[in-house]
């Protein structure tokens, strides 16, 4: 195992109003909450989309930890469909402070590099707007895809903070 230094940048939303593009996708794509969200699919969603990028953290979760996280009240699963095959997804959470998170967001191998990531960011921020956020916000890394940070801040978001960590990988 390799010891690779990561920097984790965080960028937020702080009005719906700087929301920019992203708001359409080709007709045979829908994003929907997917409630009840059942551990195989949560674990599936997690371990594809994050495959390439070391999301490592949830995938020893039971499904009894799967389903209190879930279950908790503030943590929402929307999943991309491409006709009834699952392509991407975000988790949302809302924080005691007002604010919504995603927590998690991306899509998965076969569809990457599709345009598909701006329009479910777009999807993910508006949601979050929706459900009365006072601000919403997420962060992601230097093992993230390429183009997430890129995405981010085309989107509207603004960086407010950045740590560096190592991992082994």
């Amino acid at each position: 195992m390799a010891t690779v230094e990561v920097i984790r940048t965080y960028v937020e939303m702080r009005d719906p109003r700087d929301l920019r593009g992203g708001t359409s996708a080709p007709p045979e794509f829908r994003v929907s909450q997917e409630e009840p969200c059942s551990a195989e699919l949560y674990r599936f969603l997690y371990r594809e989309v994050g495959r390439r990028y070391h999301w490592v953290d949830r995938l020893e979760w039971t499904d009894e930890q799967i389903a209190e996280h879930l279950g908790r009240g503030n943590v929402t699963i929307w999943v991309l469909r491409h006709g009834h095959e699952p392509a991407g997804y975000f988790e949302l959470v809302g924080h005691d402070d007002g604010s919504v998170e995603i927590a998690y967001f991306g899509l998965l191998q076969d569809f990457l590099g599709r345009g598909l990531g701006k329009y479910l960011l777009a999807a993910a921020t508006r949601q979050a707007w929706q459900v009365g956020a006072n601000r919403v916000w997420l962060h992601t890394c230097t093992l993230d895809h390429p183009a997430a940070l890129p995405n981010y801040l085309a989107r509207g978001f603004r960086e407010f903070k950045k740590e560096t960590y190592t991992v082994e990988t």
